[in-house]
């Protein structure tokens, strides 16, 4: 078992009684002399011993063993240094210490800070590699560079989806890279695509829009274009941030004429919603949708206009004073969308106007509460609004003027379905859209009548059940609860209501030559109200409207008796109205200043502000405690006389018989000491002597009985 190759065996694997014949041999060959074959079993053990030594780093201890060696077996030596000249070079650096420091980072003795040049080598690296590309793509953009940028951008998307694309060339794992590469593609791309294609920029008179499939060069870069616009689209879907929002917005505004030349990008990007986020996202969405629509009408209009009117049903669903405002946003843009194309708006206002007209219809016949709830809700009255928009933004249109009437008839309708005070709030709100329908469109519609008949409803002159501190917002209300009916905010908001709406209404036909006829009606209930009403504040505001309607009615009379024409003479009435409405009335004129100020308290009211904050009260300043014990200090000494002991000791006598008596009627009077007060004059100790003798004659009569 004892052989040479035991050198190859490690120390750990040999058995006791191997490891302790190896020593065995090595004493025997050095004291005795060992046979050939012990004397290679020797070596042998020396040489696993040995190799597994300097494995450990402990060699330093066994150098003398080996200069032993050298001096007792030069042949072994001299074969070791033949076989295994490593084994033999124990240096100071092979100890265990040595081993430690490289297994170990040791500490230098002194810190060195490193230079400006060693400094940041890889970010110098970046930003130089950064500022070239930027450099590129605004001077010389390729075409290899575009489509590296693109597959960068694409890659960046793909990682606010929380998934790489695995298409994708490139991985953006930084934010900093993230942000980057988004800036650079926002501030050059699109000035980079309009030099490699060779795009003429259009003149400022030119109207008509440059398409940049237009250009030869078109069809090379095509793919890439569209993978840097499917990009865009993916990136606004998932943006949360509004002033990022906003950017990518403004750049894609720039991009529409390539959404225009890729149909299936253009449809996903007309996807964008309109009526959601902060006013500036909203409002650079729309420019990009109405941009769109309004050069490819036939393609694209029919279907943003749905979209865009389901959105804005789903918007109106809950109204507040903070919501309302997006809510005329909304209106406002949609109109303007809807006078793009007058025959696409017809179709739209027909299918819609009618749909409203069949759920009235179903609340007249059916007359059930969700029937009803189907018709007076705040989706059904902002449709009413809407359409009154739109009717009168496009006006004059021969094709949308069919529309009028039937609107007119619908709105008419929701308010007779429930003429009860609960939903004078909704009345209202149908009544403005009837005023906005009708100064716009020069169309007559009876608006009065629904405003006069609440004088002859509501009794004003009751007293309100509850104290209200705040005003009713009639602009968010829809119908009022009967706590708000008891509430004496009821009657002034709603004096107010019928004061503006009144009065706008008259705005609108101050001009007419058939004012006076017009305004009688208003004129006699407001004098019977006046009669009637005992309010001093709601008197006030009704004869001040009362006053400018007689006047304006006594202009319009005085102008149209000096008039030479006669009442079929339709082209000289219309330019007789024209010249007084240009020439301005009485109401006109106080209406333009009423304006202004009711405007400025809209506001504040939309805004959640109260009134009572513009009104100085004045302060009650109330005295503190010590101040006024300070003050009975002051003034003890003054009504202080020679009768109080008297009447002191009266006080202690009549206290035992104070029950039996009846209370003297003196004591009841607030007397005034002074000579012309309404005791006449009397004196402490005369009422004193008054009341002893009243006591003094009680006690003799019931001594008597």
């Amino acid at each position: 078992p004892h052989c040479l190759c035991m050198h190859c065996r490690k120390l750990e694997d040999l058995s006791v009684d191997e490891f302790l014949s190896g020593f065995d041999a090595l004493e025997r060959e050095d004291s005795l002399g060992a046979s050939p074959q012990e004397s290679r079993v020797a070596k042998a053990f020396a040489l696993s011993v040995f190799s597994s030594l300097k494995k450990r780093g402990q060699a330093s201890e066994h150098k003398a063993q080996l200069s032993r060696l050298k001096h007792n077996d030069p042949e072994f030596f001299k074969f070791l240094q033949e076989n295994d000249e490593k084994l033999l070079n124990f240096a100071d650096s092979d100890s265990s210490e040595d081993e430690e420091e490289e297994k170990y980072h040791k500490l230098p003795s002194q810190l060195e800070m490193p230079s400006s040049d060693e400094e940041g080598e890889e970010d110098k690296k970046e930003k130089r590699v950064k500022k070239s590309a930027k450099k590129a793509i605004k001077q010389a953009p390729s075409a290899r560079l575009i489509r590296d940028i693109t597959q960068a951008f694409k890659a960046a998307v793909a990682t606010t989806r929380g998934d790489g694309d695995n298409e994708c060339r490139y991985a953006v794992a930084d934010s900093s890279v993230f942000n980057a590469l988004i800036l650079l593609c926002i501030r050059n791309m699109h000035a980079s695509l309009t030099k490699l294609l060779h795009i003429r920029a259009p003149d400022k008179d030119q109207k008509k829009l440059i398409l940049p499939s237009s250009s030869p060069r078109w069809q090379k870069h095509q793919l890439d274009i569209k993978m840097y616009l499917s990009g865009i689209v993916q990136l606004l879907g998932s943006l949360t941030q509004s002033t990022v929002t906003a950017a990518v917005l403004r750049h894609a505004h720039q991009m529409v004429p390539y959404y225009l030349c890729l149909p299936k990008q253009a449809r996903q990007f007309l996807k964008v919603r309109w009526s959601t986020g902060e006013e500036t996202v909203r409002v650079i969405a729309f420019l990009a949708l109405n941009k769109i629509c309004r050069h490819k009408q036939n393609v694209y209009l029919n279907t943003v206009l749905k979209q865009m009117y389901m959105a804005y049903v789903q918007n109106c669903k809950f109204t507040s004073p903070t919501t309302l405002p997006v809510i005329n946003f909304l209106q406002h843009t949609l109109a303007e969308m809807y006078a793009l194309d007058t025959h696409v708006s017809y179709q739209h206002g027909f299918v819609y106007i009618r749909q409203l007209a069949v759920h009235l219809r179903n609340a007249m016949n059916m007359k059930k509460k969700e029937t009803y709830q189907s018709v007076y809700n705040w989706q059904y009255v902002h449709c009413l609004y809407l359409w009154c928009r739109v009717l009168s933004t496009i006006y004059p249109s021969e094709v949308l003027e069919p529309l009028i009437y039937p609107l007119c008839q619908v709105i008419s309708g929701c308010i007779r379905l429930m003429p009860i005070s609960r939903y004078y709030p909704l009345r209202l709100h149908c009544v403005r859209a009837l005023l906005l329908l009708s100064g716009r469109t020069r169309t007559f519609v009876p608006v009065l009548p629904f405003l006069l008949e609440i004088f002859q409803q509501e009794d004003f002159n009751k007293k309100p059940g509850r104290m209200s501190l705040k005003p009713i917002n009639f602009a968010v209300v829809l119908k009022l609860s009967k706590t708000n009916l008891q509430e004496k905010a009821f009657k002034d908001g709603l004096i107010e209501q019928l004061y503006d709406l009144i009065l706008e209404y008259f705005h609108t036909q101050a001009h007419s030559i058939g004012f006076p006829e017009l305004a009688l009606p208003t004129i006699i209930q407001l004098k019977a109200f006046l009669k009637d009403c005992r309010v001093s504040t709601y008197c006030k505001q009704m004869r001040q409207l009362l006053e400018k309607v007689q006047e304006n009615s006594a202009f319009v009379t005085a102008r149209r008796q000096k008039a030479a024409f006669g009442v079929a003479d339709a082209p000289a009435v219309a330019a007789w109205e024209n010249q007084v409405a240009e020439e301005g009335t009485p109401l006109t004129k106080y209406y333009s200043q009423w304006k202004k100020l009711r405007e400025k308290e809209i506001q504040l009211e939309i805004s959640g502000k109260e009134r009572m904050e513009d009104l100085n009260f004045p302060e009650i300043k109330r005295k503190k405690p010590q101040a006024k014990v300070e003050d009975k200090k002051e003034f003890k000494g003054l009504f202080e006389s020679d009768s109080d002991s008297d009447s002191e000791g009266l006080m202690r006598k009549l206290k035992g018989t104070s029950s039996k008596f009846p209370p003297c009627p003196f004591s009841f009077m607030q007397l005034d000491t002074r000579p012309g007060g309404p005791s006449g004059g009397w004196g402490t100790g005369r009422v004193l002597q008054k009341t002893m003798q009243y006591h003094h004659t009680s006690r003799l009569k019931m001594a008597q009985q």
